[in-house]
């Protein structure tokens, strides 16, 4: 069958507009790509997004405060040199003390070791490498009665600071007047119920308190 040039024309013309549709849509999907990968920041911006536990700022001397609901002071942390994270608000500290106030005037509760971590949410403080927790010797004021002087050693300690505790599960020396006491279990110290608890195997010498008979 021959065709004449105007049959050749028709048949092309129809082939064409049939494939019209998907040649239009691919050539749709072609700039919708375009555009989106145009738009769209580069893979490294994105995950430059993504926080990670890198610092994000560095303080030195610096000093963290909480005050109770009449505004004063409840406790305060400080630290030589102070390194944020991004990722979880979490803080390293060199050389870092924590100062724990008491009310009615009795004496302040000093916390300090060579290297701390505070959580993000400013509730736990852990004290690594010659922690110290130290409260000088306490004079009867009003109803408070008279304490020795109060010294604990440990590697580590781990304050509770919503919770006024400080516990550690690490070998303790506890110096309380001229009394002397070392447990191999650690210990808890409640710093609102004023009492101690050591554990594991404790051993040592109870002395009389020199203050006793001012009470």
């Amino acid at each position: 069958m021959k065709f004449n040039s105007t049959q050749i024309y028709q048949i092309a013309l129809r082939g064409m507009l049939r494939v019209l549709p998907f040649l239009l849509m691919g050539s749709l999907t072609l700039a919708t790509f375009w555009l989106v990968k145009r738009s769209s920041p580069p893979e490294a911006l994105l995950l430059a997004r993504v926080p990670q536990h890198i610092p994000d700022y560095v303080l030195k001397n610096a000093s963290l405060s909480n005050l109770n609901e009449l505004g004063q002071t409840k406790y305060r942390v400080l630290g030589k040199k102070l390194t944020h994270y991004e990722d979880d608000a979490s803080m390293d500290l060199e050389f870092p003390r924590m100062r724990v106030f008491q009310t009615q005037g009795s004496a302040p509760v000093t916390v300090r070791a060579d290297r701390g971590h505070i959580d993000g949410d400013l509730t736990i403080l852990d004290l690594l490498g010659n922690g110290e927790i130290y409260r000088p010797a306490q004079e009867v004021i009003g109803d408070l009665k008279a304490s020795p002087r109060l010294l604990a050693r440990s590697s580590y300690f781990q304050a509770l600071i919503n919770d006024d505790v400080v516990r550690t599960d690490k070998p303790l020396e506890l110096q309380q007047g001229l009394s002397i006491m070392n447990s191999t279990g650690g210990g808890i110290f409640n710093n609102v119920q004023q009492s101690i608890t050591l554990t594991g195997q404790v051993r040592g010498r109870i002395e009389p308190s020199e203050q006793r008979g001012r009470n």
